[in-house]
């Protein structure tokens, strides 16, 4: 079963260690000192925003039905044999109509002007291990890399011992 970047949105205490992993991960260099020298500023494609009380981080969800994929009219958007839908090294190159950006209904795929790029989460930040940069740099856990299905019985275990205690 693939596994799928979630959110515990009750640990978020926003302090954006996702964002800042992410862009690190996707500069040049690799290296936090050497991504704010570079000349292309590295991108984030993860967002934390505020929504009420909470803290909210938000990425791309990789659609079963992705809205981008039919948006896309130069058919730069894909879906790689792992499930994750982007548009980075693909045959067809992005125009910047963004179309995508308009259907996202997310609002996580974000407009480089400068290069005609859309630029969302490609899961191009996986480590050794297999996780993402956004979930490894989380301090509370907030983010969990793992299957929908596991997500779910760490979920109702949660809550059952919330509901009765000990097991």
């Amino acid at each position: 079963m693939s596994r799928e970047v979630l959110i515990r949105y009750e640990r978020c205490t926003g302090c954006r260690s996702c964002e800042l992993a992410c862009a690190v991960a996707h500069s040049e260099s690799k290296t936090l000192f050497g991504a704010i020298g570079e000349a292309r500023r590295p991108l984030k494609r993860i967002f934390v925003h505020q929504a009420g009380p909470k803290k909210v981080p938000l990425n791309c969800r990789h659609c079963g039905d992705a809205p981008c994929l039919d948006a896309c009219i130069a058919g730069a958007m894909y879906r790689t044999k792992e499930g994750v839908v982007t548009n980075e090294s693909g045959e067809r190159p992005c125009v910047g109509c963004w179309m995508c950006v308009m259907v996202c209904p997310y609002g996580v795929i974000r407009s480089e002007v400068k290069e005609k790029l859309a630029v969302k989460c490609d899961r191009n930040c996986l480590d050794a291990a297999g996780v993402p940069a956004c979930v490894r740099s989380c301090p509370t856990g907030a983010l969990v890399y793992e299957s929908i299905d596991q997500f779910g019985e760490q979920k109702r275990k949660e809550f059952l011992h919330r509901a009765v205690g000990d097991l």
